[in-house]
C-alpha cells in the first residue's frame, strides 16, 4: 500500500506499473486522478493552494485507506495526494485500487474519493484575479460519503 502527501507531480503510468510490479493475481486495476478545475465562476481560477498538516494527514489518508480494504478484498491501493500552489489543469489526487475483480475496484475507488473529499485534512484556497477565499466543504460530498456509512 502507498499513502503519500507530496508537493511533486506524480506519473500514472508509474504508480500503476509499481502497484502490479510481480503481481498476476490482480484482475483490475482502477485508477481516478483529480485535476484542479476553474468552474467558469465569475473570476476565473488563477491557481489552488492546498494545505495540510504534515504526520496529521497521513495518518488520515491511511485510516481511509485501511477502511478501504476492510470493506473490498483490495490486492493493493495506491493515493497519492499533493500540496502547495496548484495550476487550473494540474493533477491534484491520484486513487488507485487492484483486486481480483473490477466491481470492487470501482467501489473500492469511488469510496476512497468519497471520504478524500470529506475526511482529509486539506485546507484549500482559490486565487482569482478578484482575490483569494478558502473553499467551503460542499454538501454534495457529504451526501456522497453518507451512503458509505448506510
Amino acid at each position: 500500500m502507498a499513502v503519500r502527501v507530496q508537493e511533486e507531480d506524480f506519473d500514472i503510468a508509474a504508480e500503476i506499473d509499481a502497484l502490479c510490479a510481480g503481481r498476476v493475481d490482480i484482475g483490475a486495476v482502477v485508477s481516478f486522478t483529480g485535476l484542479v478545475r476553474d468552474l467558469g465562476q465569475a473570476a476565473a481560477l488563477s491557481s489552488l493552494e492546498l494545505e495540510h498538516y504534515p504526520g496529521m494527514t497521513e495518518r488520515a489518508l491511511e485510516a481511509i485507506e485501511a477502511e478501504a480494504r476492510a470493506r473490498w478484498p483490495l490486492q493493493g491501493v495506491t493515493l497519492v495526494h499533493r500540496y502547495g500552489v496548484l495550476a487550473p489543469g494540474a493533477r491534484i489526487v491520484l486513487v488507485l485500487t487492484a483486486s481480483p475483480h473490477r466491481a470492487a475496484a470501482f467501489e473500492a475507488a469511488e469510496f476512497l474519493m468519497d471520504y478524500l473529499k470529506t475526511r482529509a485534512p486539506f485546507w484549500k484556497k482559490e486565487a482569482t484575479d478578484h482575490g483569494g477565499h478558502w473553499v467551503d466543504a460542499r454538501e454534495s460530498d457529504d451526501l456522497a460519503e453518507e451512503r458509505w456509512r448506510r
